[in-house]
């Protein structure tokens, strides 16, 4: 029951972090792009004027990106609710 409790609790942190997490990745991913490809903005797969190389560089880029920052954010808020309460979330 107690861990079911810690979980409901821990739910609006996650979708917060979540926020939080997307909003960082899609700002290190606006950057980075720029620095590969000296353009503003990144392909879309419906782009017909880009080479489909460059739209699954994109792709895999923005990916790459997304999971650590995530991976990074979860993490450190899974940290930060054990050093407040002194268990692990979920």
């Amino acid at each position: 029951m107690k861990k079911r409790k810690q979980k409901l609790l821990y739910r609006p942190v996650g979708i917060a972090l979540g926020a939080l997490s997307g909003a960082v990745a899609s700002a290190a991913f606006k950057k980075a792009w720029k620095i590969v490809s000296d353009k503003d903005d990144a392909p879309d797969p419906g782009d017909e004027d880009r080479r489909l190389g460059e739209i699954l560089l994109a792709a895999a880029i923005q990916g790459v990106i997304f999971s650590v920052v995530r991976a990074a954010v979860d993490r450190g808020g899974a940290v930060v609710v054990r050093r407040m309460t002194g268990t692990w979330p979920g």
